[in-house]
């Protein structure tokens, strides 16, 4: 076995999908050596590629890819494929614009009342973004390589030894050691496993598939989704369907799939007798939810579907992971750097559990109106209905947007714990772009001299900028974490104790001046 003892990395990632790609740009923007191990030697699966696999993103996904840089690019790379998939994706032509969905029950931007959502302004991020899977691994992999990460494809983890100093890898034939090691390797993650995480949670009520099909009777499917006594399909012409089979998940990864078992699922689940007389991409899926009651065990860590699974329905997993790697990495470079507060990383789990655990009820509550029985049929009628109103559909876009996303911070500000608005800046620069480098901020819109003493204290993890907003919503001053979180906010006359109390809360002890 070849071994790899005498090199140390800060941090070993499993897992080279979007969590774990973008996990390590957050640690190599802080200096810190990464290698990231991924199974597979393939990081393009055709079935990333399928209409199905796009995914929508929610609003604090394009706010923290903004925030370092990155939705520009990955807006740029989606819209090279954008023809292909505005021909085959039938929800893309709808008249209205949708605004997302609840179990298929489609929202519309046009009724969503934006306005009561507080403590926002326009922002790049604001608009609905759509993008697979595909596009957006090779961006961050690509930005990963960039700044200096240690990508290796071909190396799925199989070993894990952890002590109190470090954390030694084996994967494949060699063996590599870091100072941490964040599992990012999906729902059947081996670092969870082999660590003894518990997964505790619901077990699946269907196998859904998402295929790529030729028919030879294509008009006796409905476009769009439907519903039907047997379950559920979703048919994007010119074969692409999603459909779900209430069999309990006994057919996820049990078997091979072939074209005789994808057609008597899709005549049994559409109520047709359509024949399949191809079958060119396959892939299954189930409404399992299960979340570790712990994100951290000494210096091992888990982020993404390696925390938490559900059913992919609404897109939720994607943002969630990614929302993870935000909250983590600048948290986790602070551990490493020397510099936290003592509790620092704790405040990961305990600031992103609730938030997952929020996720995997909201994906069980449309599960129960899936269900082909007259009840949920019934359910499914009034959360139509309830859908359809102004109201209705902005509370919907809110909790499938992440509008409302605030973590508990204390303070006694409303603002404090939700996501810094985007403030346009008299020097004409925003509050995202000066987010690129991922260190705090200090906002000071009347240039008062303690709070720039305040952050002269913290220089090297404190940005300061005094500088008069275009829109302030009546503030005075802020101070933002580096992940664009809110931890101490003024509308007034500065509390400058309470300032200070935040920046040794989230920033550590201050250095020594003079």
């Amino acid at each position: 076995m070849q071994t790899r003892s005498t090199d140390i990395y800060d941090v070993v990632i499993a897992g080279a999908g979007p969590v774990g790609l973008f996990l390590a740009c957050e640690l190599r923007l802080a200096g810190f050596s990464v290698l990231v191990l991924e199974q597979a030697q393939d990081p393009h699966s055709a079935l990333k590629q399928l209409p199905f696999g796009l995914r929508g993103l929610s609003i604090p996904t394009t706010e923290a890819l903004h925030r370092r840089g990155l939705l520009d690019e990955i807006l740029a790379a989606q819209r090279a494929k954008s023809g292909a998939i505005k021909s085959a994706a039938h929800w893309m032509q709808q008249p209205r614009k949708p605004a997302g969905h609840f179990a298929g029950i489609q929202f519309y931007q046009d009724d969503v009342d934006a306005a009561q959502w507080p403590w926002r302004l326009p922002t790049p991020a604001d608009a609905g973004v759509a993008v697979e899977m595909d596009t957006l691994e090779t961006v961050l992999a690509a930005r990963a390589s960039s700044l200096g990460a240690d990508i290796r494809r071909g190396l799925g983890v199989s070993a894990v030894a952890a002590s109190d100093d470090d954390v030694t890898v084996k994967a494949a034939d060699e063996t590599f050691r870091g100072r941490w090691l964040v599992g990012c390797d999906g729902g059947r993650s081996t670092v969870r496993k082999i660590c003894g995480f518990d997964f505790a949670g619901t077990d699946p009520e269907f196998t859904g598939y998402s295929i790529e099909v030729a028919l030879s009777d294509p008009e006796k499917l409905s476009p769009g989704r439907n519903y039907t006594p047997a379950g559920m399909y979703t048919y994007a012409q010119p074969g692409t369907i999603a459909m779900v089979d209430f069999d309990g998940g006994a057919f996820h990864r049990s078997a091979p799939i072939t074209l005789d078992h994808v057609q008597e699922v899709l005549r049994r689940v559409s109520c047709t007798d359509v024949t399949v007389t191809a079958l060119r991409l396959a892939s299954t899926w189930t409404d399992r939810a299960r979340q570790a009651s712990t994100y951290r065990k000494g210096r091992v860590l888990l982020a993404g579907d390696a925390a938490h699974t559900h059913s992919p329905l609404g897109g939720q997993g994607l943002n969630l992971g990614l929302g993870d790697a935000m909250n983590l990495g600048w948290k986790l470079a602070a551990t490493v750097r020397g510099h936290a507060p003592p509790d620092l990383l704790d405040t990961y789990a305990h600031e992103r559990h609730p938030v997952g655990a929020q996720i995997l009820d909201w994906s069980r509550a449309q599960v129960a109106i899936m269900r082909p029985t007259p009840s949920s049929r019934a359910l499914h009628a009034i959360i139509r209905d309830l859908v359809a109103t102004r109201d209705g559909a902005t509370y919907f876009a809110c909790r499938v947007r992440g509008a409302a996303l605030r973590y508990d911070l204390g303070g006694s500000h409303p603002l404090v714990g939700g996501s810094v608005p985007e403030f346009e800046l008299s020097d004409g620069t925003t509050v995202g772009e000066r987010l690129r480098k991922a260190k705090g901020l200090l906002l000071d819109f009347d240039a008062r001299a303690p709070l720039q003493t305040l952050a002269l204290r913290w220089s090297d993890r404190i940005a300061y900028v005094a500088a008069e907003p275009r829109d302030r919503l009546g503030l005075s001053a802020l101070l933002v974490r580096p992940d664009g979180f809110v931890a101490w906010a003024s509308d007034g006359a500065s509390d400058d104790d309470e300032a200070l109390q935040a920046a040794s809360r989230w920033f550590g002890e201050p250095i020594a001046l003079g």
